[in-house]
């Protein structure tokens, strides 16, 4: 018996280390229920096939880990062959907390569902008590029951369990009155089939799932991309309110300028003129969208909605400083950032959409840094 409890505690530490492989269980996760049935005789002093006994029991039972779990017993015995009869339908019960151990599992490793064929073993300790009505004292036992299951799983999410089961079951204590030791003149052997339901679990399964385990090097990595978000989220306050401060001269300048009396006129053809007023500004050297400039886009996007026969020229430009060159080409990339943004934002057709990088200009508007802007004209409607 030495050998049987080192064996338990090895398969208790295999369990500890197959639990790092699969995610979190909640506490009424991964229980299950069976019933079972079978034969049972005394192991010593009979003819098996003379003097078999009929039980039948229940089992409740929780794993903790593809590996490891517990579970609770009851069986009740129907008759006393060879002995005399007690007069009783059940002639004793005997209910046991054993410790389960899937051996597939530990020696094969979890793969993140039950295999269709598994063993697995029990081990426990237990209570019986004998009844009668032919004035016999009735005896209570410490018990002790070893047993493999031969299990074959089965269902749609492998959440049933059919399974045979030979055991050994061990009157520690004798007749009841005697120390306790493992004799097999004071035990019997059973064979039993039963059936299992596993409950469903919060993962959405009847089972165990598979760990996704990281690296240090992935992990630091991690922390790393998170510290840089957080250093760049403190300086988003002071920009932000900056945007929001050009924004609003931005505004004043745009109602200052519908204030005005309106002169209207004719035949006059410039490249910077436009009849559709929304504009994106850009940050200096920038040809990114802020996202506070998207509410101009938002304008143009619902104009071209409610306008289907709108054709828009986007025209970008770029403040005076740096080269020609690379205004040029700052100017085109910022119109075509536009375009992208419409498109694909807010599925403006691409068709019904131009782009015109203006190159360098500080005309538009007298502050310098509001030059870097991106303006709309629907050309369907004329300028």
């Amino acid at each position: 018996m030495k050998k049987l409890f080192t064996l338990f505690a090895a398969a208790s530490m295999a369990a500890t280390v197959s639990a790092q492989t699969v995610t979190e269980s909640k506490t009424f996760d991964n229980f299950y229920v069976g019933i079972n049935g079978g034969l049972t005789t005394n192991t010593t002093g009979v003819r098996w096939m003379h003097n078999l006994n009929p039980n039948a029991g229940l089992r409740i039972g929780r794993y903790f880990t593809p590996v490891f779990g517990v579970a609770l017993d009851g069986n009740a015995y129907f008759s006393n062959k060879p002995g005399e009869s007690r007069g009783t339908f059940v002639r004793e019960i005997n209910a046991s907390a054993l410790a389960t151990v899937n051996f597939s599992n530990w020696f094969g490793g979890y793969k993140g569902e039950p295999r269709a064929f598994e063993i697995i073993g029990l081990y426990g300790f237990g209570w019986e008590r004998t009844f009668n009505n032919k004035g016999f004292d009735n005896a209570n036992y410490l018990t002790s029951k070893v047993a493999l299951d031969f299990a074959f799983n089965f269902g749609s999410k492998k959440q049933f369990q059919a399974y045979i089961e030979p055991a050994i079951y061990y009157a520690l204590n004798g007749a009841g009155y005697s120390g306790l030791k493992y004799n097999l003149d004071e035990s019997r052997v059973q064979l039993n089939a039963g059936l299992v339901y596993r409950f469903g679990n919060s993962n959405g399964t009847h089972n165990f799932q598979i760990a996704q385990v990281r690296d240090q090097a992935e992990i630091d990595g991690l922390n790393a991309q998170i510290n840089n978000l957080r250093n760049d989220l403190n300086g988003k306050d002071s920009r932000l309110a900056e945007k929001d401060r050009q924004i609003a001269d931005l505004q004043k300048a745009l109602d200052d300028c519908n204030n005005q009396p309106k002169t209207i006129v004719k035949n006059v053809k410039s490249e910077t003129v436009t009849n559709l007023q929304p504009t994106v500004l850009f940050r200096q050297g920038k040809s990114v969208i802020d996202p506070a400039q998207y509410a101009p886009l938002e304008l143009i996007a619902s104009y071209m909605r409610n306008h289907p026969e709108a054709k828009v020229e986007i025209r970008g430009y770029a403040s005076p400083e740096g080269s020609p060159e690379l205004n040029q080409k700052l100017s085109d990339a910022r119109a075509q950032a536009v375009k992208d943004a419409l498109v694909k934002k807010y599925k403006i057709a691409a068709s019904r959409l131009t782009t015109k990088g203006m190159g360098v200009t500080d005309t538009l508007f007298e502050e310098v840094s509001f030059n870097r802007v991106a303006t709309f004209n629907d050309n369907a409607k004329g300028e």
